[in-house]
């Protein structure tokens, strides 16, 4: 049995996102017979607000699943900003300081700490050093790469300081690891030795999230769709690394085909800019819905005749949208935004008709994929399971098998 300190800023009961994984993991970790403690903050993404039932200035310890939680004091902005967003994970870093310290003296025998934020690495570096446990660094998004060039953040000084930091500190990790080839690829490119590295990716859980004809029939009901109703979805965060808005010009540009019906699900920092701007532009062939409850949610993604994977340009390869792995586990069709020589446009090169690719940040692209897959499916389209699809994540998104490889890398220190 060993003692696994997990350190990062989103956990359960968050239902998408980082927060979700980590969550996943650590229950996982205590069932195989592992005594796992979580430091956290309190829950509020998607929202950008604290959930109900929690406070964003005071510490809370409490036990979920298994797993001994502390939740840290958390500055969330309503509307975060560069600048406001490093003031949020700052706050968390410094709130959290002084539980990290307390589990010295729990002597734990790995530190696992999560990126973003990266501001929680010296932390966790210094507590696993001071035990002498080992130190992982587990990179789900490069968020200083991404604010830098998403134009979060844009002075050229303290993007030199924080990338020669960066670097200087992955290298003391004992493992670092990402959830794909090219983010391990650009793990090498900041110096971190190729030995230290190990992919980890994100997984589907592939025994519930699989095809639902009764739940997609309810889901079309509660939400007024009729049956020939062509679907198109995008779920998951709606933040500045998506570029959502050519979902809009798509389905104005759409609005003629009485059947094609766009769904927005989730939440983010700029879903009520996406709202007010689909208002203007007189988009009724558009809705918007909150995140759903996992029926609803298998019902939707089961519901959908063709699912959206949206990403900015700029951002591919610094993060790998997550939701790819539950829409391929439930056999769905999918669209992707990407260029060919990144993660997912190789992907789909190496696998052919796993999803269809086209530009990103492009919406007249965008709009002429959708329009060419609908006229190909709508006479077609057997609404069950898109089989290479749905064998794809059987084989490389089953969670038990990727959290079982994971494991196996703490036990060789």
């Amino acid at each position: 049995m060993m003692r696994i300190l997990i350190y990062g800023i989103n956990y359960a009961p968050e239902l998408t996102g980082i927060g979700k994984y980590t969550g996943d993991m650590a229950v996982w970790l205590a069932k195989q017979g592992h005594e796992v403690r979580v430091v956290t903050a309190p829950p509020y993404y998607p929202n950008w607000k604290i959930a109900k039932g929690y406070a964003g200035w005071r510490y809370i310890r409490e036990s979920i699943n298994g797993v001994n939680v502390w939740r840290c004091p958390l500055y969330v902005p309503k509307l975060p900003t560069g600048l406001k967003r490093l003031v949020h994970l700052a706050s968390f870093a410094v709130s959290s300081l002084p539980i990290m310290l307390r589990h010295v003296f729990w002597k734990p025998d790995v530190v696992f700490v999560i990126e973003p934020p990266f501001f929680c690495a010296p932390s966790a570096w210094l507590v696993a050093r001071l035990t002498c446990a080992q130190a992982w660094l587990h990179i789900q998004d490069f968020e200083l790469d991404a604010a830098f060039e998403l134009g979060l953040l844009s002075k050229q000084g303290i993007k030199k300081i924080a990338a020669t930091l960066e670097r200087w500190l992955m290298r003391r990790f004992d493992r670092v690891s990402s959830i794909s080839d090219s983010m391990a690829d650009r793990l090498v490119a900041k110096g971190v030795p190729p030995e230290k590295i190990v992919l980890f990716p994100n997984w589907a859980d592939t025994d519930i999230l699989r095809f639902d004809k009764k739940k997609a029939a309810k889901f079309r009901k509660k939400n007024g769709l009729k049956e020939n109703d062509f679907i198109i979805l995008y779920s998951g965060n709606m933040g500045h690394k998506q570029g959502l808005e050519i979902v809009l010009e798509a389905a104005r540009k759409l609005k003629h085909y009485q059947e094609i019906k766009f769904i927005l699900c989730g939440e983010g920092a700029v879903k009520r800019d996406l709202q007010s701007r689909a208002l203007r532009m007189h988009l009724t062939n558009i809705m918007f819905l909150p995140l759903q409850p996992q029926d609803a949610f298998i019902g939707m993604l089961s519901a959908a005749d063709l699912h959206l994977v949206i990403q900015r340009a700029n951002a591919a390869d610094l993060v790998l949208p997550s939701k790819l792995t539950n829409i391929l586990s439930v056999g769905g069709l999918a669209l992707v935004t990407t260029e060919p020589d990144t993660e997912l446009g190789r992907l789909a090169a190496k696998n052919p008709g796993i999803f269809f690719t086209c530009p990103p940040d492009n919406s007249a692209s965008l709009t002429t994929a959708i329009e060419r897959i609908f006229k190909e499916k709508k006479h077609s389209i057997s609404k069950g399971p898109y089989k290479l699809a749905r064998e794809y994540a059987e084989e490389h998104f089953n969670k038990e098998n990727i959290l079982k490889s994971f494991l196996d890398q703490f036990k060789h220190k």
